[in-house]
Order: structure tokens, then C-alpha cells, then sequence
């Protein structure tokens, strides 16, 4: 059992906590309902909505469920948090936004999310997140902003967008969390509060029900304390339920590091960390290899107006701007605004970009069994020093740099924690192209097991 392991259980060990009797459902919701309304904590930046007594009730249900011995799944009550991105029947879906405020309540829940409340997951609230998912920083003006839970009392980013889902689960609100990712919203806030985060092949996970921002780029994932624990959760997502896939052999692996982009400017505890990373694989029989990624050079000219997030979210918001503008966040609002520059054919020729920026990536990587790279490039800095609008962006760009390389690929992939608990989080992306998130679960896996430097 690993140190992360022992403080925060994951959901295999809360599974066998619950065959063996050792806690029930009830006990779990209980003692997340605590953790959230504990004064001394960030319940209240933390999530949007908390549902207590339907989540009281559910853990009542399964409880009597596992007593007949007729529970749904091994993980049935378990409590899990939500963003504020999904659908979920009877509950308002505001996105971490003013303007969807008095929208009325959902009429059923996302896909994903009733897959998982089929396997006996309890949503027990909905979380805080970047306003409408765009930026990596995580704030929210709004709502308040939970710090990371790295020097908490110095109320560093928790990464966006999915930062309520992530400080739940490191917090003990809850025990996953369910997130999205367009560019690093899962990964980030992931790496920023020493967790796991996954970023599935878009496709393979339903967008139904979750109110987008990029239709090219966005995907569904998850949060949570284990590399087993974000195969889980995904595979029921995926509509496959299976179980987590078994560890990778690391000897003769060949793995590939890439020599464009993703390695400039690093913070030197993150380079240290990733450097140490590649030492420890290469001992364990790895091979390592460093390749160039032309592709990867480009994606910044690709995005340089704002890219397909720009042009796909503005077409998504043109009604909601025209009736109230003001009711944004600034700094969104400035992104948003980006995407009307954009002409029906500068968008077509973006999408054919892409299109030939994946074919090129995907065969360069052919040879290869996984890419890694640092998974953010910085440490999270302090919110206080992003008061200012240039230092926002600067942070903002360095922090999404590395995650959307791989979203503009068409990829999947895995950020690990390369820290010991407690120590400033760095984090190890673990890459594959399209239909490959089977093969890097068991890689990441194999990683994992080696514990941290």
C-alpha cells in the first residue's frame, strides 16, 4: 500500500472495506458530508450544491441492498463529486456561471453520470470550476476559488477547469471525482492536489448532457487517488465496464520523450522530478528514447486566435452573450469574444489542420508504446499573484501548454504524481494516440507501482 493509499483510500479498498463490513455507504456519506461542512476546510468554495439527503438516501438504499446481498456492484455506495459541467435530473447544471443561474432543473442525467449512478456511485454534490471550463487556472470569481491543497494556507491555483472535483477528492469529500478536459481539466487540477486525472480518447465517453466548449477537443474523465480508480471509473463511463487492466512489463518498453515544445521553460523542481522519472524507468528496463515532434510546433500557430475552443465556444454562446455579456467573467468573456473574429473558413481550414496535425502525430508515434512528458510545466503559483491580467494569462498559457498538445492530437493520457505526499506537486503524463487508453492504464500502472522518487 502506497503512502497515498494509506491516508485516502481508494475505491478498491473502499470496495473491500464494504464487502467485509468494516464501513457502509451511509458511514462514507457521512463522513464526506462532514469534511465538506468542517469550518476549518473549503466545503463551501468546494462545491456548488451539496445533495445531503439525496445522497443519505442512496447509502440507506445500497446499505440494504449489500445486506440481501443483491448491491449493484462491488463500489455501490460510494460517494463521488460531480462538475458542475454535467446534467444531473432535478438539478440546475450552471457551469460555473451567473448566466445559466434560474436555468431550471436538468429532465435526466448525463450518460456518463447514469452509468455511474447504475453501478451504485453516489453524487453527493456538484463542484466549483473554471466559469463555462475556460482556463487552466481554476478560479472562479463567482463562486470563490478552493486553493490546492499543496501549502494551502498560502491559497495556491488548484488547477482548472475541474478544480472542485479535484480538491474534493483530496480534501476526503468525496472519493472520485468526475471532471472534463478540453486541454488539461482533468490532468491539472490532478497534478496541482497530488492525484491522478484521466483524459480519454474523446469519443469513447458521451458529451450528451455536459454543456460543452470545445466539440473537437472536449472529453469526459476522471479524478481520483489510483491509476485503478481512473481505469474503473472509465470503463463504466465508456458503457465497458471491465476491470482496471493489469500492470505493463516496464523492461523493454519503449518510450518515447518529445524533443519539441513540451520540455522548454520547466520549473526546475518539475524538471528534476521528470529527469528523476526517466532515471528510474530507464533502471527498471525501459527504453527511452528522445523524438522529435515537429507537430507539436504547431500547435500554437493553430491556436493562435483562439483555435478551434475559440471559434466552437463563442458559436455555443452567441445567444447568451447577446442577451447579457456582463454577467461573464471577464476573463473568459475576452476568450469567448475571440472566437467571432473567426470566419467559416478560417474554422474549416482549423479543422482540417487538426486533421492533418493528428495523421502526422499518430504515425510518428507508431513505434512507440507510450510519450511522456512533465505534465505541467510550473508549480502552481499563488492566486494572489494572478490578480493581474497579464500574469493570469502568462500562468494560464504555461499551465494548458503540455495537456493540449495531446487533445490536439486526438490522444489519451494519464497524469501521475512524481512527488512524495506533501512535497510540491509534480506530475508525469503518460501519452498514446486515439484508442490507446487500455494500453496506457497499464503503463501508467507499471509506473505507479514504482512509487515515488
Amino acid at each position: 500500500m502506497t503512502d497515498r493509499e494509506s491516508r485516502l483510500p481508494t475505491l478498491d479498498r473502499l470496495a473491500r472495506d464494504l464487502e467485509a463490513g468494516r464501513t457502509t455507504a451511509a458511514a462514507l456519506v457521512e463522513d464526506c458530508l462532514a469534511a465538506i461542512a468542517d469550518p476549518e476546510g473549503d466545503g463551501a468554495v468546494t462545491f456548488m450544491s451539496v445533495d445531503a439527503a439525496g445522497a443519505r438516501a442512496a447509502a440507506a438504499g445500497f446499505d440494504a441492498m449489500r445486506r440481501a446481498g443483491m448491491a449493484p456492484s462491488p463500489w455501490a455506495g460510494i460517494p463521488i463529486a460531480v462538475k458542475d459541467l454535467f446534467d444531473m435530473a432535478g438539478q440546475e447544471t450552471r457551469a460555473g456561471s451567473k448566466v445559466l443561474a434560474g436555468c431550471g432543473p436538468a429532465a435526466q442525467d448525463a450518460p456518463a453520470i447514469a452509468r455511474l449512478r447504475r453501478m451504485g456511485f453516489v453524487p453527493i454534490g456538484r463542484t466549483n470550476m473554471t466559469e463555462f471550463a475556460y482556463s487552466g487556472i481554476g478560479t472562479n470569481p463567482h463562486y470563490g476559488t478552493p486553493p490546492a491543497r499543496w501549502r494551502r494556507e498560502e491559497r495556491r491555483i488548484p488547477g482548472g477547469s475541474s478544480s472542485g472535483s479535484a480538491v474534493a477528492v483530496a480534501a476526503g469529500m468525496a472519493h472520485a471525482g468526475i471532471g472534463t478536459d478540453t486541454g488539461g481539466s482533468c490532468r491539472i487540477p490532478a497534478v496541482f492536489n497530488d492525484l491522478v486525472g484521466f483524459k480519454p480518447t474523446a469519443r469513447r465517453i458521451p458529451r450528451e448532457g455536459v454543456v460543452p466548449l470545445s466539440s473537437s477537443l472536449d472529453s469526459v474523465g476522471p479524478l481520483a487517488r489510483s491509476v485503478g480508480c481512473c481505469a474503473l471509473l472509465d470503463s463504466i463511463m465508456a458503457g465497458t465496464p471491465e476491470a482496471p487492466p493489469a500492470p505493463a512489463e516496464l523492461a523493454g518498453l519503449r518510450l518515447a520523450v518529445p524533443r519539441d515544445v513540451a520540455l522548454d521553460a520547466l520549473d526546475d523542481t518539475v524538471a528534476a522530478g521528470f529527469d528523476a522519472a526517466l532515471r528510474r524507468l530507464s533502471a527498471a528496463g525501459a527504453r527511452i528514447e528522445t523524438i522529435a515532434m515537429p507537430e507539436f510546433a504547431e500547435v500554437a500557430t493553430l491556436n493562435a486566435r483562439g483555435g478551434l475552443t475559440a471559434a466552437e465556444s463563442h458559436a455555443w454562446h452567441r445567444a447568451l452573450l447577446a442577451r447579457g455579456a456582463e454577467a461573464y467573467d471577464p476573463r473568459v468573456l475576452v476568450r469567448l469574444r475571440r472566437g467571432a473574429e473567426l470566419s467559416a473558413a478560417d474554422y474549416i481550414d482549423l479543422l482540417a489542420g487538426r486533421a492533418d496535425l493528428v495523421a502526422r502525430a499518430r504515425a510518428r508515434l507508431a513505434p512507440h508504446d507510450a510519450l511522456l512528458m512533465p505534465t505541467v510545466a510550473i508549480l502552481p503559483p499563488r492566486i494572489a499573484d494572478l490578480d493581474d491580467d497579464a500574469a493570469f494569462t502568462a500562468a494560464n498559457l504555461r499551465v494548458l501548454r503540455n495537456p493540449t498538445l495531446i487533445n490536439m492530437i486526438d490522444g489519451c493520457a494519464i497524469s501521475l504524481p512524481l512527488n512524495a505526499p506533501g512535497a510540491a506537486p509534480v506530475g508525469l503524463m503518460v501519452c498514446g494516440v486515439a484508442e490507446t487508453d487500455r494500453r496506457i492504464f497499464a503503463i501508467a500502472a507499471a509506473i505507479e507501482a514504482l512509487g515515488p522518487a
